[in-house]
């Protein structure tokens, strides 16, 4: 257990620290906000399709080798980061060290499920890996100050070469328990791979950067998103007709594995509210990282002991009422944020807050154990379709819900901006009050009277601005409680019908 928790603070700090602080190191990189964020994009496009591919291998050649290899690779990537300069040798690594990261994040599942009984493997294992995989963003927020307080960018990588360095020995003195070897990789996956990776990989650069080009004003982002889907159909025509297939088509496309997708896309759409939305918001209020560090530690502790209740009460028969449970909470929290005002700290968010990491961490283990299941019953080979369905939904899917709610706080800001900017209008003897007060702090430093006028309009509109800003957050999170609320009487509904089953099918087994 504690193998896997290094492993995936290894793999998560590596992937979240530089999404945490894009803002600060910017400056380090002599790159522009827009072009930092580039790095994310790097990282995630190798990273979201290449377990794909790497459980077939690890099947073929073996865990053991599969595990030695993957943590040498994953250190000499991270030493590479000793070679940054700027953006532009930064952009090589981290594609590097997302390919790299991959193996980790499967390592440190397999590590904590290797810590139970295989009673309990689903149900601790499962939940314990997750919630450590969900608990690495808000630890890597929670340090970031002080690794950038000792050396801005240098110390973050530092961070991630460290923690490889120390897992490289405890993954060779600690080995998992062999698995069958089995004859799977066949020549055409290499072909559909690549395919895939890179559709998956160029819907991951689009959905990452292109809210901040815009959707309709860069021609590139229109290329990539048919070149995206071009490959992703190229691939299903390929694996669609073959009789041992990567992913099986037929399947993917089955009412009851749609209906797990929607569901894991839901839930990812609506878990953005504290991963995109109140962080966000803080950041645009001017607070960071260190100002927020309290409201890190009440998240962090609701989402271990989200993870906790869920080891302990998780059955394949309680999945509904847990989603239910889960969902319940997001929506009450997202609806309690969507009442922010310029005035709202972090304080102001503890308990909102922990519902959603509670209900984050109740939510996924009983969605995964479902899909797993329903993939058991089907045979081991249909492990890689199912694959498919979850780095969708949790990889992709992230991406798509900050994509989304990004998108959605830009259009939201410009209209409540438009709506306020028209009210101000110097005739109005509030206005007019008003820019005078906000002009008498530069009354000192200032004494003609037009460029008086000026400055106060112009810390007039910062402010208008900021309050545009609030208002479009508020209507994003009151969204995404409505979505979550949706998804909870659907939940009950289905709880319902199922209860009616049972009764009927019991009645009738009484009758016979």
């Amino acid at each position: 257990m504690a193998a896997s928790t290094l492993l995936w603070l290894t793999q998560g700090l590596g992937m979240n620290l530089v999404a945490a602080n894009t803002p600060q190191i910017q400056g380090s990189l002599g790159a522009t906000l827009t072009e930092t964020n580039w790095l994310i994009a790097a990282y995630m496009a190798p990273n979201v399709s290449l377990t794909l591919l790497l459980t077939k291998i690890r099947t073929q050649f073996g865990l053991r080798r599969f595990t030695e290899i993957s943590i040498v690779m994953f250190v000499l990537t991270s030493l590479l980061h000793l070679f940054i300069y700027d953006l532009w040798s930064a952009l090589p690594v981290r594609f590097l060290a997302g390919a790299a990261a991959a193996p980790i994040s499967t390592l440190g599942f397999l590590y904590m499920l290797e810590a139970f009984p295989p009673a309990k493997k689903m149900s601790w294992g499962l939940s314990l890996a997750l919630m450590l995989s969900s608990a690495t963003p808000t630890i890597a927020r929670l340090i970031s100050p002080y690794l950038l307080d000792l050396g801005q960018w240098r110390h973050l990588y530092l961070m991630e070469i460290g923690l490889a360095l120390i897992a490289l020995p405890i993954v060779y003195l600690l080995p998992l328990t062999p698995i069958p070897h089995a004859k799977v990789l066949h020549w055409k996956d290499f072909i559909t791979y690549p395919l895939i990776a890179l559709g998956f990989g160029l819907l991951a650069v689009v959905l990452t950067v292109g809210r901040y080009y815009w959707w309709f004003e860069a021609p590139w982002i229109g290329v990539a998103l048919a070149v995206a889907v071009m490959a992703i159909a190229c691939a299903a025509a390929i694996e669609i007709n073959r009789d041992t297939p990567l992913i099986n088509i037929r399947w993917l496309t089955s009412p009851e594995i749609l209906h797990l997708t929607l569901t894991l896309l839901v839930f990812r759409m609506v878990l953005t509210e504290q991963t995109s939305g109140a962080l966000a918001l803080f950041q645009g209020l001017g607070l960071f990282n260190e100002q927020s560090r309290h409201l890190y530690l009440v998240v962090l502790a609701a989402s271990v002991t989200g993870g906790l209740v869920c080891g302990a009460t998780l059955k394949i028969e309680r999945v509904h009422l847990l989603h239910a449970v889960a969902l319940s909470c997001i929506a009450v929290g997202a609806y309690m944020d969507g009442h922010a005002t310029s005035l709202t700290r972090p304080g102001n968010m503890y308990v909102s807050q922990a519902l959603i990491a509670f209900g984050g961490a109740l939510f996924l283990p009983p969605a995964l154990l479902a899909g797993l299941m329903k993939t058991m019953k089907q045979g081991p080979t249909f492990i890689t379709s199912f694959l498919v369905v979850f780095l969708f939904t949790q990889s992709l899917g992230g991406l798509i819900g900050s994509a989304a709610f990004g998108s959605f706080i830009i259009i939201r800001e410009k209209f409540h901006s438009a709506h306020l900017v028209e009210r101000i209008v110097m005739t109005d003897p509030q206005v007019t009050e008003r820019v005078r007060q906000l002009a008498g702090a530069f009354g000192k430093v200032l004494t003609d009277g037009q460029l008086l006028n000026a400055e106060g309009l112009a810390t007039l509109s910062q402010q208008v601005t900021l309050q545009a800003t609030v208002l479009a957050y508020n209507d994003a999170f009151l969204l995404i409680s409505a979505l979550a609320a949706i998804a909870f009487m659907v939940v009950v509904v289905q709880m319902g019908l199922s209860s009616v089953r049972g009764w009927l099918t019991t009645r009738r087994a009484a009758q016979a």
